[in-house]
């Protein structure tokens, strides 16, 4: 069994749900958006590029709806037109440097990608809705990535490798990027979470009931600190933080990757993704299996932290 020298544990408290008053319409809200991307939509790749235009559009679309500006960075990949969507909430101090808060749209070949990344790009809609130009110091920046899934991960062509590229060509500061990767699956049966190294069983709960907070070791300080902004929440959804190698499978294994390559601090925010989610990466990956009221718990607790990280 490899070992994990740099492992870093912060605070872990047990994965226990906690009920809270529903929240019907933001319930609603993410599960029309999931199965506009999980099901009416479908597969969104280049291959199925019908899916991920309409993707694309229902996302600007969805932007525009909630009053704010967006901005398209546009590339080509496989012979096709593909795009970024930008849409910034406005801080008050216009010296401070944003929060980049992304989602990728485009899903597996083969796969409808309800969960992955239907779940994410909901939340990010939600967001759009409920936080308010001028609400917080700092700019927060809502940006759809296109370009996440094979063949594209983790290459130039990646989305967010563009666009982190293209922030660190105009020598552009970052506060922070949290990346909202498969945030829809929850399971309250023991035994029901998997790890990527046998140690972390014993560290970690069993239980497949909370939302992980995963950074490398270089980004602890952060991961530290928005968990501590989630938590702050109340939302219900508890949350384990996990900062460790980033050679371990599952660590990178999203946008935050990307930013990570051009030095900016970045996290992830997942439900764990294929340690936890049967339907992860197949046909199966439908809007009827994602836990819409527990992701609007997530989409909860991600606002009111980034709410905080933004400042008062």
């Amino acid at each position: 069994m490899p070992s994990l020298p740099v492992l870093l544990l912060i605070a872990m408290l047990p994965a226990m749900a906690v009920e809270i008053p529903a929240d019907p319409a933001l319930i609603a809200e993410l599960t029309a958006d999931v199965y506009v991307l999980g099901e009416r939509i479908g597969e969104r790749n280049t291959q199925r590029y019908d899916g991920l235009v309409a993707a694309r559009d229902h996302i600007a679309a969805a932007f525009t709806a909630a009053g704010l500006v967006v901005e398209r960075q546009d590339y080509q990949a496989a012979g096709r037109l593909c795009s970024n969507l930008i849409a910034t909430i406005a801080g008050r101090d216009p010296a401070a440097p944003p929060w980049v808060v992304g989602a990728h749209y485009d899903s597996v070949r083969g796969g409808p990608g309800a969960n992955d990344n239907g779940t994410g790009v909901a939340a990010l809609l939600a967001l759009a809705r409920r936080l308010k130009p001028g609400a917080q110091a700092a700019p927060i920046r809502l940006v759809a990535f296109v370009n996440e899934e094979p063949p594209f991960f983790q290459t130039a062509l990646m989305g967010s490798m563009v666009y982190a590229a293209s922030l660190a060509a105009r020598g552009e500061r970052l506060a922070g990027m949290v990346s909202l990767e498969t945030i829809g699956c929850f399971l309250d049966q023991p035994g029901t979470q998997r790890f990527p190294d046998p140690a972390l069983a014993t560290l970690y709960p069993s239980t497949g009931n909370f939302v992980a907070i995963v950074g490398n070791t270089a980004n602890a300080a952060l991961v530290t600190r928005l968990r501590d902004a989630f938590d702050l929440a109340g939302c219900g959804m508890p949350s384990q933080p996990f900062a460790g190698p980033e050679a371990l499978p599952g660590v990178g294994w999203s946008d935050h990757w990307a930013f990570w390559q051009h030095g900016y601090a970045a996290v992830m925010i997942t439900d764990t993704a294929p340690f936890r989610d049967e339907h992860y990466h197949t046909p199966t990956d439908l809007p009827a299996n994602v836990d819409h009221p527990r992701l609007a718990q997530v989409v909860i607790g991600m606002c009111s932290a980034l709410r905080a990280l933004a400042g008062p």
